[in-house]
């Protein structure tokens, strides 16, 4: 593995000098473009600390790219799943699966958020993508949402320890669903399609598991404290305030 980060770090170092000198030279002197791209690998492969910087920022600006061609699909919920102030000026996504440890693990982060903001938004978005269990809570998850009763199932559901049948059983009576009715919703093309939507933007986001979160522009993955979802929310209001490029 680390011969492959090293010749991966010489193939980063190559292409950014030989990027360089063709911006300094173009079509110039054959010497001077290599004289250049020997300054600058030197200078890179002295202060390799720089590359991880770059690898960050080009991956941020794909990500970028990515949530910008699917913001709909990322940011408009699916009804009755979302918390907090619903005109709010950001919307922190958070995309979740009910067998997943590390969500569970994240929700005082996002109720301590709410507290403390009273300007901003949550998106759930289901992604179960841990085990047939997972699909069956997030169906169960969306048809509460089509009842009103979205967080009151979230929370059940939680609180109940391991997801299985048992479990969401207990969470649909605990919310106070209609059972027939909400049976019925989870077979339906409208929680179907939004399942199969949030998959397919996980995708195209390069999610690599749950939680996975995005806000503004920023994608982040795993679990996150409060103070990093504040963090992420103050950088995405930054970003939203600056004048365009």
């Amino acid at each position: 593995m680390m011969r492959w980060l090293q010749l991966a770090a010489l193939v980063v170092v190559a292409a950014l000098a030989g990027a360089f000198a063709a911006m300094q030279f173009g079509g110039g002197r054959a010497g001077d473009r290599a004289a250049t791209e020997r300054v600058v690998r030197d200078y890179i492969l002295a202060n390799p600390e720089i590359l991880p910087q770059a690898m960050q920022r080009l991956q941020a600006k794909e990500a970028g790219k990515a949530v910008a061609a699917n913001r709909a699909a990322i940011v408009e919920p699916f009804p009755g799943a979302v918390a907090g102030n619903p005109n709010g000026d950001v919307s922190v996504v958070a995309y979740l699966d009910y067998a997943c440890g590390y969500c569970r693990a994240s929700l005082p982060a996002i109720a301590g958020l709410v507290a403390s903001d009273p300007n901003v938004r949550i998106v759930y978005r289901e992604l179960p993508i841990l085990s047939p269990d997972s699909r069956s809570a997030a169906e169960w998850a969306l048809a509460a949402a089509v009842q009103g009763k979205f967080k009151p199932f979230h929370d059940a559901l939680y609180a109940g320890g391991r997801v299985d049948a048992a479990a969401i059983a207990r969470a649909t009576q605990a919310a106070g669903l209609n059972e027939p009715a909400a049976r019925t919703a989870t077979r339906s093309p409208q929680v179907a399609g939004e399942i199969e939507r949030n998959l397919k933007v996980a995708q195209a986001l390069g999610f690599t598991g749950t939680p996975s979160w995005v806000v503004g522009d920023q994608v982040l993955g795993g679990a996150q404290t409060l103070a990093g979802l504040q963090a992420a929310v103050a950088e995405a209001r930054k970003a939203k305030a600056a004048p365009p490029a």
